[in-house]
């Protein structure tokens, strides 16, 4: 091996980037591989997002479908068959919001609503936004009390 035979090995370097726009004997002068005229050519441009060329977009192709009330108000559901698993679990006196943030088992925001499927045992207080008839009379017959939060 001489000194004039070393190289970098092979990967190592990267061919310089090719300069754009630096005369014509650079040999990228000119229009600097923009072609001619229109948008594309000019500094600025900037392509327009999922835009499809004159193609009719997708947004347009595709039908509409269903309906998005924004009235529903979503509750996070428990019935009393699992509030009867999750006083033996977490030793749940009072069945509240603050109680079931705590115990990571509903959000801060949620709203909760108590469901009458499944039997309640246990004599608790609860503090929540909703409950169906049939949860307010099985927890009145276990013995408890049912406060509607707003």
């Amino acid at each position: 091996m001489k000194l004039h035979e070393l190289r970098p090995a092979k990967g190592a370097t990267h061919k310089p980037k090719t300069r754009l726009g630096r005369g014509e004997a650079s040999g990228k002068g000119g229009t600097s591989t923009k072609g001619n005229k229109g948008g594309q050519s000019r500094a600025g441009y900037q392509r327009k997002m999922a835009h499809e060329g004159g193609q009719m977009p997708i947004q347009r192709r595709l039908p509409k479908r269903g309906f998005n009330n924004f009235h529903r108000v979503e509750y996070k559901v428990f019935n009393l068959a699992q509030i009867e698993q999750l006083v033996e679990k977490y030793g749940l006196t009072e069945f509240s919001l603050e109680n079931l943030y705590v115990n990571g088992l509903a959000g801060r925001t949620d709203k909760v609503k108590i469901l009458g499927n499944g039997e309640l045992k246990t004599k608790i207080l609860f503090k929540v936004n909703a409950a169906s008839e049939k949860a307010k009379s099985a927890i009145e017959a276990a013995g408890g009390s049912l406060e509607i939060v707003k």
